[in-house]
């Protein structure tokens, strides 16, 4: 007998959909011909350096800038709507309703990525890459921190921060530690319950140590005067790559817990 599907259930097929093809492109991972190149010239230690200033910056967001970043967007803005979608959707549970959620999140991060493309390249003329790093750690985490309330999520308790720094792991790495990572991130969704327990210590000095390594070509080229303006653009593409898989595990966690609402009811 032939089962009509629900909006819900249409909607959750058609993010399957989605985020295999995701994971599939993440899979591999191209060498560019810059990097390459400026394999040979970038200093070993470089990298150390670079992992201590991720994690400083990220341990500066969350202890002090937070109310900072909330400055730069409108909070009770976002709040409003998301209660009116919520609404919205309470009310006529179709599939129109419920990707109301979903696009308003998107939208929200073409402002970020001019604001972070304008920051980086003006550094990179002027030759500035280390000091960079805390402006763009915080660009990243401002845009998490809306595609979250967005979906009526928050970011200020140790066990979201923990949640946040997993999703930046998972956007910068591929192959099998991204599937591993994604895999753990689908588990706490599912059950709020993290596997593997670790220090937020420790997973901020890890989450430094993949965003060092992605990025150590580019921020050394982002100290170059000049030429540097091309390492700056790089924070448009790697916060561009973040914020589209925030929105993929966010987008995820919003479909499982309406799935769970409409069992309850059931």
């Amino acid at each position: 007998m032939f089962i009509k599907k629900t909006p819900h259930q249409k909607e959750w097929d058609k993010y399957i959909k989605k985020e295999a093809k995701y994971l599939e492109k993440q899979m591999t991972q191209k060498e560019s011909i810059l990097n390459q190149k400026l394999e040979e010239k970038v200093p070993e230690k470089l990298q150390g350096t670079l992992d201590v200033a991720f994690a400083k910056a990220f341990h500066l967001v969350f202890e002090k800038g937070i109310g900072v970043i909330e400055k730069t967007y409108h909070k009770e803005d976002i709040k409003k709507n998301y209660l009116i979608n919520e609404f919205t959707n309470e009310l006529k549970q179709d599939r129109k309703s419920i990707r109301a959620f979903s696009k308003n999140a998107k939208g929200s991060g073409t402002k970020n990525l001019i604001m972070s493309g304008a920051a980086g390249i003006g550094m990179g003329i002027l030759g500035v890459g280390f000091p960079d790093i805390p402006v763009f750690t915080g660009m990243i985490l401002k845009s998490i921190y809306e595609i979250a309330m967005h979906y009526g999520y928050s970011y200020e308790t140790e066990e979201e921060q923990y949640f946040i720094l997993l999703l930046i792991q998972g956007a910068v790495t591929h192959g099998e530690e991204m599937l591993s990572i994604d895999k753990e991130i689908n588990q706490y969704i599912t059950s709020s319950i993290w596997v593997q327990e670790k220090t937020k210590e420790e997973m901020i000095q890890k989450t430094a140590s993949y965003l060092s390594k992605e990025l150590l070509y580019m921020k050394f080229l982002q100290g170059i005067p000049v030429v540097g303006a091309v390492g700056g653009a790089y924070d448009v593409i790697y916060l561009k790559q973040i914020t589209e898989y925030a929105n993929l595990k966010y987008e995820r966690r919003f479909l499982e817990m309406l799935g769970r609402k409409g069992k309850q009811k059931a």
